[in-house]
C-alpha cells in the first residue's frame, strides 16, 4: 500500500470520523433542544373547574386591574410568574392555589 495513502486514510478515520460523529450529534442535540423549548412555551390551561387564583385569594378588583394572572385567565397564575429561566416565584410555591392544583400530564 502507498504510504501516503495509508497515511491519508489513517488521518480520516482518526480525526475526520470522530469530527464527523461529533458534529452528527450536535446537530441532533440541536433540533431536540429546539422541540424542547417550543414545548416548554406552550402554557397549560386552567383546568375544568378550578376557580383562578384571584377568585380563590379574593384579590379586589384595583388589584386585578394590575396583574398579569387576571389578564391571561386561562393560564395557571404560576405560570404566568415564572421567570423566563423557568424557575417559579418563591410564594408560589407556597400558595394553596398552586399546592391544589390538579396535574395535567399532555400526552
Amino acid at each position: 500500500m502507498n504510504p501516503l495513502l495509508a497515511f491519508a486514510l489513517g488521518l480520516s478515520v482518526r480525526i475526520l470520523l470522530p469530527v464527523g460523529l461529533t458534529l452528527l450529534v450536535f446537530y441532533f442535540l440541536r433540533r431536540l433542544d429546539e422541540r424542547w423549548q417550543k414545548q416548554a412555551l406552550q402554557l397549560p390551561v386552567i383546568a375544568p373547574g378550578q376557580k383562578p387564583c384571584w377568585e380563590v385569594r379574593n384579590c379586589p378588583q384595583e388589584t386585578r386591574k394590575h396583574c398579569a394572572a387576571a389578564q391571561q385567565p386561562k393560564v395557571p397564575c404560576w405560570q404566568v410568574f415564572r421567570s423566563r429561566d423557568g424557575v417559579l416565584k418563591e410564594n408560589c410555591l407556597g400558595c394553596e392555589v398552586f399546592r391544589q392544583a390538579p396535574i395535567l400530564i399532555k400526552s
